[in-house]
């Protein structure tokens, strides 16, 4: 697991809380590797979920950290999203 990924779970870990995610996704980081969220929070991994979001390094660290919105990061092309755009809708709420 690379340092980026570390970073970023426990990052995801302290803003879901101790109530994790309702559903399953999917943060896949460029040339990093793969984060899934679930009910039990986040963790290193690459199943498969309910939706699944794209993004390099830079966008993921901006959408983390307050500066990028999710949904302006979708709808310039930073972040791309396959699957339930609900889910997708929930986590974006979640991460705010």
């Amino acid at each position: 697991m690379t340092d980026v990924i570390d970073a970023a779970v426990t990052a995801l870990n302290e803003k879901l809380g101790d109530d994790g995610f309702d559903g399953t996704a999917k943060f896949v980081i460029e040339d990093e590797g793969a984060i899934m969220l679930d009910e039990s929070g986040a963790h290193a991994g690459d199943d498969e979920a309910d939706v699944t979001m794209t993004a390099d390094t830079d966008t993921f660290r901006s959408i983390l950290d307050g500066s990028l919105n999710p949904t302006s990061a979708f709808m310039t092309g930073k972040l791309k999203i396959d699957g339930d755009m609900g889910a997708a809708m929930r986590l974006g709420n979640a991460l705010a």
